[in-house]
């Protein structure tokens, strides 16, 4: 059960309103579930959070199918359900095959990689278990995606790392049209 209850304009903070107004029109609804549900409670960092995410999601040098891997990984490293459920579909339709999919959720020994999955992959497991990327995985990404790959795949897995904080410290709902199994915790 959620945390928190549904943001409404009298609960946003005094100046927060106009941003609220502005999200609700754009969305057509408050929120119940998932990260937005927390952000609604403080719609001028919604505001924010949208911008880079719209460019992460629509402007990145990345490939959709990079995007969705390195959302996944992080979703199964910070073992966050909803990320997971949002994301897992996705990433098959980006090119993502089952087994790595599956093995992933599952915390299985992975099937081998392609270049750019491998690159991925060993880049978010290593800073989420070091806390710190090794200059040989560091190279390997560099090879795969460059400068400013490296940059946008951080970038990404540091916002989707904050809403999976979001999302599991406040206890979101999920929504009720899942397709895919839950992670196993």
């Amino acid at each position: 059960m959620a945390r928190l209850p549904p943001a409404t304009r009298e609960s946003v903070p005094k100046g927060h309103q106009e941003a609220f107004d502005k999200l609700v029109k754009s969305m057509g609804e408050v929120p119940v579930y998932g990260p937005s549900s927390v952000l609604m409670h403080v719609p001028k960092a919604r505001l924010l959070q949208d911008g880079l995410n719209n460019y992460l999601r629509t402007e990145s040098c990345l490939p959709k199918k990079t995007l969705e891997l390195a959302m996944l990984v992080m979703a199964r490293e910070m073992d966050c359900q909803y990320i997971w459920h949002a994301h897992a579909a996705s990433a098959r339709n980006e090119g993502v095959r089952d087994s790595v999919v599956d093995s992933l959720r599952d915390r299985k020994e992975l099937p081998a990689l392609l270049p750019d999955e491998a690159a991925v992959v060993c880049y978010a497991r290593e800073f989420f278990k070091r806390h710190y990327v090794g200059s040989g995985t560091f190279q390997l990404a560099m090879e795969q995606f460059g400068r400013q790959g490296v940059v946008e795949l951080g970038l990404l897995l540091g916002m989707y790392c904050t809403l999976a904080l979001l999302i599991n410290s406040f206890d979101t709902d999920m929504p009720s049209d899942r397709t895919e199994p839950l992670l196993p915790l």
